[in-house]
């Protein structure tokens, strides 16, 4: 829990009961991310955040007891829940894009999150996994639909030359998963060299942490959060091309382009927040039938008593570093 920003700790809690409606789920890996580092700083646009809370926005577990009138899913069932609680009824909703409802609600940010032993979830954002699907890969469909959505957005054509700017958790989620447009080639700007094995291992074709390459790419995902490299994405790209905005900057910083240059290279530029709840349910049954397994980025693994060990590997530079998980039921639930 983190009580108010700056305090972080293991708090003993209630047991929790579903009523009507909701599902209790025992977590088996709870990913942490540098939002998670955002938030213990004191980061986040206090219009997305309520303290204290329960940090946890990327994990999966079991189902361990239901409320009267639940039938989507039952006590045991492996799942996944989506983490932003969409109220259904405004506009947005209604038109699919629940990532954007009027009514902000988020596990791990406004309720309570997955670095726990118990999460209550209304059961109608809970999806079941298939008994043989991993909950380590399941642990990473939060931002594998993240990147689904945005990807779906930018609309990426078969033989197009991709560039990454990024290579932490949704840089090489990107790269990974782009792959399911089957682009000619994935070139991936980074911060350190430690990284390029990792990128080889998702489908990075070419890894440079300078600059980008002079080539003209066809789409430029950045996820890197910060606005330098929505210039190096922006700049990167071709005349007519396309650029899709992944990362998040923390809450006031600007960025300034040459404007001109937007217009005369007729470029496309869209920014994704989010998932909806359509791209979730596509990526679990992605994952479900076993054509991705967003597991391979996972390199580290800690309990969850050791979360200052995980959030020091998180800010670490020193070595290879994908997906950190705090482990807590394990692929036991």
């Amino acid at each position: 829990m983190i009580e108010e920003p700056g305090t972080i700790g293991v708090r003993e809690r209630p047991a929790l009961e579903p009523r009507s409606g909701e599902v209790v789920i025992r977590p088996a890996y709870c990913g942490v991310c540098g939002t998670d580092l955002e938030l213990l700083r004191g980061e986040v646009d206090l219009a997305f955040v309520r303290y204290p809370l329960t940090v946890g926005h990327e994990w999966s577990g079991t189902v361990e007891s239901v409320g009267a009138g639940v039938e989507n899913v039952q006590p045991a069932d492996r799942c996944v829940a989506e983490c932003i609680v969409p109220c259904g009824r405004c506009a947005f909703c209604k038109a699919g894009a629940t990532n954007v409802c009027e009514v902000y609600d988020e596990l791990g940010f406004t309720r309570e999150g997955g670095a726990s032993d118990q999460v209550l979830v209304p059961a109608r954002l809970v999806h079941r996994l298939e008994p043989g699907t991993s909950l380590l890969d399941a642990a990473l469909i939060e931002p594998s639909s993240v990147v689904l959505r945005a990807l779906e957005k930018a609309a990426p054509k078969s033989g197009d030359r991709v560039l990454v700017v990024g290579d932490g958790t949704i840089g090489l989620l990107a790269a990974y998963l782009v792959g399911l447009w089957s682009p000619a080639a994935v070139t991936m700007v980074g911060q350190r060299p430690e990284q390029a094995r990792l990128a080889d291992s998702v489908g990075v074709t070419r890894f440079e942490t300078d600059a980008a390459p002079a080539d003209a790419f066809d789409l430029a995902i950045e996820a890197a959060g910060v606005p330098e490299a929505v210039v190096t994405a922006v700049t990167a790209v071709r005349r007519g091309g396309a650029v899709v905005l992944l990362g998040l900057p923390p809450t006031g910083r600007t960025l300034e382009l040459p404007a001109d240059l937007l217009v005369n290279n007729d470029l496309t530029i869209a920014a994704s927040f989010g998932y909806t709840s359509a791209a979730w349910g596509r990526m679990v049954a992605l994952v479900n039938a076993g054509r991705v397994q967003p597991g391979r980025i996972v390199t580290h693994r800690f309990p969850l008593e050791d979360h200052a060990q995980a959030f020091a590997a998180l800010s670490g530079l020193e070595e290879t570093r994908g997906k950190i998980l705090l482990e807590i039921g394990g692929e036991g639930g």
